[in-house]
């Protein structure tokens, strides 16, 4: 390993990092694109992937519907979504390694106590002397907050943002092996969850996942840097510049978050995001319902997932990559055309074309999303501020996640079936569409 010379006091262990970057004898970005993807892959447990295997089980052992679970969780995560971009400032204030180092505590800790919420709902019963569902709807709305918070929020957000710090013209590139690597992550996280419940129980395995992120906490203070500058590297690992070169290079602006905000790429790229946020959670969340109102089998609406994955791994490969020569424009309507697939595929979903449809839309989505999620906001807006930048759009994502169960479910029992959720998606995009037109890049 590459050390600094250090004392060994407490002072210079908080102060001096116990890794070099700038001794590491590959560029330590590399180094920043494994860790990060590896942190990425920690924050399941605060993903709705990670929390939707723990529903049967933890409703039943707290006496709560499936209603009043999902309320609890939507509650929490609407929360979540309205501080979120709090740690985005956090992120920009201190730094990835900090953050992402509180982040995988707090998660850590908030799984120990997810694993004892029917003893603590218990013990409040008792002590309250009462008996409602109030307290441990209650308790798992908490929870949930801190999960989503911590998990889905500040891990992911500052794993991605030190990620993206690291490169600049390989971005992309980067980008398109971490999006791989965690599209096969993601897709088996339910497996082996599952997998550990059925053969230990949901209490201890919410208990080793806690270990899990408590241990990883300790590689993400070790191995987490914020910038290649304040090790006197240079992005992608590029030479230092000559007198000459150096003066010919024109400098990208570092926009704050209110100067992003004043943009038209800002909102019209963020609402394309949170589009696909609240459309695959919805179709997620109610796809056997939505399945079985068109006269399909529940196998039918789970087989569209597989296929779904295979084209969003494709897309989200291939254009990472060719990213750092393309402009992000054309990567916005593509995605927004996958968006009317999607939504024309929905509507259309009794008929023979439906399907492919829904398939094919969902999957250019989710692979765009991918791209533009990571890619976009540092290059439009710089990497000074990406903290807050980025914590912004995370709270819209994670508003949009949170609402699209609950509007799916009203358009069902209000017109008695989920055709308006398709009309609605397509005005949305439309009026995405006409103000995308003069969303350009603000450098």
């Amino acid at each position: 390993m590459y050390f600094c010379d250090s004392n060994f006091s407490m002072s210079n262990f908080l102060n001096k990092p116990l890794i070099d970057p700038a001794k590491s004898p590959v560029f330590y970005g590399y180094v920043i694109l494994v860790i990060g993807t590896i942190g990425i892959y920690c924050s399941i447990p605060g993903q709705t992937i990670g929390v939707s295997v723990f529903t049967d089980p933890v409703k039943d052992a707290l006496g709560l519907s499936r209603n009043q679970f999902s309320n609890a969780y939507m509650i929490g995560t609407i929360v979540s979504s309205l501080v979120i971009s709090r740690a985005g400032v956090w992120f920009d204030t201190y730094g990835a390694r900090y953050v992402a180092f509180f982040a995988s505590l707090t998660l850590g800790v908030t799984l120990f106590l997810c694993s004892w919420s029917a003893v603590m709902s218990s013990y409040i019963k008792e002590l309250l002397s009462v008996d409602t569902w109030i307290v441990p709807f209650a308790l798992m709305t908490v929870l949930f907050f801190l999960l989503r918070f911590a998990g889905q929020g500040v891990l992911t957000m500052a794993s991605r943002n030190v990620i993206m710090i690291w490169f600049d013209k390989n971005r992309g590139k980067v980008n398109s092996f971490s999006s791989v690597a965690l599209s096969f992550g993601f897709s088996s996280s339910p497996l082996w969850v599952n997998a550990l419940i059925e053969g230990y129980g949901w209490e201890s395995t919410w208990q080793f996942l806690a270990i899990a992120l408590l241990v990883f906490s300790v590689f993400i203070y070790t191995f987490y840097k914020i910038s290649p500058e304040k090790h006197g590297l240079l992005p992608d690992g590029a030479k230092s510049l000559s007198v000459e070169e150096e003066e010919k290079k024109i400098e990208p602006k570092q926009f704050t978050l209110e100067e992003a905000k004043k943009e038209r790429a800002f909102w019209m790229y963020g609402l394309t995001l949170a589009f696909n946020s609240f459309f695959i959670t919805g179709l997620t969340f109610h796809v056997v319902s939505i399945f079985t109102h068109e006269g399909f089998v529940k196998d039918d609406a789970i087989a569209i997932f597989l296929p779904g994955s295979v084209v969003a791994v494709t897309v989200s490969t291939l254009f990472n990559f060719l990213s750092d020569y393309l402009p992000l424009k054309l990567y916005l309507y593509l995605m927004l055309l996958g968006g009317f697939l999607a939504s024309l595929g929905f509507l259309l979903l009794s008929t023979a074309a439906g399907v492919p449809m829904l398939i094919a839309g969902f999957g250019i989505l989710g692979g765009f999303f991918a791209v533009l999620n990571a890619v976009a906001w540092p290059r439009f807006f710089g990497r000074a501020h990406l903290g807050s930048i980025t914590g912004k759009i995370m709270s819209i994502l994670i508003l949009a996640s949170a609402l699209a169960p609950s509007i799916f479910s009203l358009c069902l029992s209000t017109f008695g079936s989920y055709q308006m959720v398709g009309y609605l998606g397509l005005t949305f995009l439309l009026i995405l569409v006409i103000g995308s037109v003069k969303a350009d890049n603000p450098q």
